[in-house]
């Protein structure tokens, strides 16, 4: 539909239209609007445009608007001269394309289909890069690392240059091939920090774009539950006016309760949103099962130390840091200038970049944290060394070292989080190792949970659940050891009683082990499950008879006390329908 004319105006209002100069127009607001207007012109004076600032006359302003409002450029066909300054919508034209093939300028009039009501060429877009290598041309190395972090500037763009998780983002995967065709399920992006669920979801909202859906971004740290019924709202509009998805991404979507998590359900459901949400918690526990079922869960791996390897070149290629391999050498006998180290070119070991990679963990934004602080020390600090570089040439350069970048990290990236998935891992693996009498294994898992900033208690109460579990009867002494880890822990607290807990593992990693106790208890608990009917009565001469009518009823008549016999006492313990039962042997299933 063409949009309406504006009504005939007379000749002493015509000159209303006008803005005063310097005035440019507002792309998501149709007219443009000023605080000053010009008086009003008389009949047959010159108007200028307020879409491409041109000057006509009064009584062709009208077709010229609506002309202008459609191609989003003035008529050039009435021969009219050019406005004195450039146009501020000029920049919206890209370079080598005539204007009639620029992009709109009213969204109001005509949305675009991948910019969310933006023209593609929109000033203040940020250009589509590979994976913000662009972003980093043309500028000091200095000037490369001001600003965002390094981990959010080379966030990459495209399923192209995201490395790592094959095993569900590889060729011919079910996700993969979803999100090359733009068909975006509800996703809940599982996996630990740096293996890269916000960047997926970043392309995702990317690929949106192509399809003209809208992507909204929620934080569950900061937003309430109002803001999402907000969002839901204009979802619900944008669907209903545009026939347009909405896709919602909730980052940390576990820090919502579960009644704020139940706001998502009817809206999932119906397909008013498609959800992504992430979490670096297991959504088994930390989100509603209503909620998963509508949802598929995609685990994401911490990343391999090969993938780190390819970030991390990726990386030092963007900011024109050259490695140095096997072949380079250095004289690290070397004082070092102090020349302005930008003067001088930056070169990076190969191993360090490799050792890097290990201590990161898996850690893509702690490997590139990492990376740029090795790097601003050391261009900071100002001094160069001679390089011996693989052509036969000694340059002067700044050299990061596997050193500095050890110093930066200060120790590996130790990934343990005391209220989720990794706590409950750890202590399982601390549990099998002591019942396989792996004492090595043990120290291990012991060592990780107490770096990791476990509470010490918390372990002891597990030693002393597994004294009697594991060990039993086995070693009697086991279950005392236990208790006075637990209070020895109690007494003094960390880092001084993480040897007492040492000494308990592996007191209980070497300890014989039986589980004898363990099993009959649990057999005993089977028979009271699998019993059918009321269970059986106390037999009468078992039972306590304080009061005379209940001895009267038989209360305790026929109880033999055993210390007053030299000889075993033949008596029943157990009720008549269990007479015989052994739990101690295997019970038959």
């Amino acid at each position: 539909m063409p949009p309406a004319r504006l009504p005939a105006a007379p000749p002493a209002a015509r000159g209303g239209l006008q803005l005063p100069k310097g005035c440019g127009s507002r792309r998501a607001g149709g007219l443009a609007s000023c605080p000053a207007r010009e008086p009003m012109e008389e009949e047959g004076a010159a108007v200028r445009c307020p879409v491409c600032l041109r000057e006509l006359p009064g009584a062709l302003i009208n077709s010229h608007l609506d002309r202008c409002l459609q191609t989003g450029q003035g008529d050039a066909e009435r021969g009219c001269s050019p406005p004195p300054k450039k146009p501020r919508l000029a920049a919206a034209v890209p370079s080598g394309e005539t204007p009639s093939a620029a992009a709109p300028v009213f969204s109001l009039f005509n949305k675009s289909r991948g910019g969310g009501g933006q023209s593609p060429g929109a000033p203040g877009e940020k250009p589509e890069e590979g994976g913000g290598g662009a972003a980093l041309r043309g500028a000091s190395l200095a000037q490369k690392l001001e600003g965002k972090p390094l981990a959010d500037r080379l966030r990459p763009d495209t399923l192209r240059d995201y490395v790592g998780q094959e095993r569900v983002l590889g060729a011919q995967t079910l996700l993969r091939s979803l999100l090359e065709s733009h068909e975006i399920p509800s996703l809940i992006l599982w996996g630990p920090p740096g293996c890269g669920k916000t960047t997926l979801a970043h392309i995702i909202a990317n690929s949106s774009k192509k399809t003209g859906a809208r992507f909204v971004t929620l934080s569950a740290t900061s937003a309430k539950t109002n803001d999402v019924r907000d969002v839901i709202s204009q979802a619900q509009n944008e669907k209903r006016l545009f026939k347009r998805k909405t896709i919602l991404f909730i980052d940390e979507i576990h820090r919502f309760n579960k009644s704020q998590q139940d706001t998502f359900l009817p809206h999932v459901e119906c397909g008013t949103v498609t959800l992504i949400g992430a979490t670096t918690e297991n959504p088994s526990f930390q989100v509603n099962a209503a909620l998963l079922s509508r949802c598929r869960v995609i685990v994401l791996e911490k990343l391999s130390v090969e993938a780190m390897e390819a970030i991390l070149m990726r990386a030092v290629r963007s900011l024109g840091v050259q490695v140095l391999g096997k072949a380079d050498q250095h004289d690290s006998s070397a004082t070092g200038s102090s020349s302005e180290s930008s003067e001088f070119p930056v070169y990076i070991e190969e191993k360090a970049l490799s050792t890097l990679a290990y201590l990161c963990d898996g850690d893509a934004r702690t490997g590139l944290n990492g990376l740029q602080l090795a790097v601003q020390a050391r261009l900071a600090a100002g001094k160069t060394t001679p390089v011996s570089t693989a052509k036969g040439c000694s340059v002067d350069g700044v050299l990061i070292t596997e050193e500095h970048v050890k110093e930066g990290l200060q120790r590996s990236h130790i990934l343990y989080d005391r209220a989720g998935e990794e706590h409950y891992n750890c202590i399982s693996a601390l549990h099998k190792s002591m019942r396989g009498s792996d004492e090595n294994a043990s120290l291990y898992w012991l060592a990780r949970m107490l770096e990791g900033g476990e509470d010490p208690l918390y372990v002891a109460r597990r030693l002393v659940r597994f004294a009697s579990e594991d060990i039993g009867l086995a070693d009697p002494l086991a279950l005392t050891q236990a208790v006075a880890a637990y209070q020895g822990c109690h007494f003094i607290g960390m880092p001084e009683c993480e040897v007492i807990l040492a000494q308990c593992v592996v007191y209980f990693a070497r300890a014989p082990k039986s589980i004898e106790v363990y099993k009959a208890y649990n057999n005993v608990k089977e028979c009271l499950r699998m019993h059918t009917g009321p269970l059986p009565p106390v037999p009468l001469h078992l039972r306590n008879a304080p009061t005379r009518l209940m001895k009267n009823l038989g209360y305790g008549k026929g109880y033999k006390y055993n210390p007053m016999y030299k000889e075993p006492v033949e008596q029943d313990y157990l009720p008549e329908e269990l007479k015989g039962m052994d739990f101690f042997k295997e019970q038959k299933t």
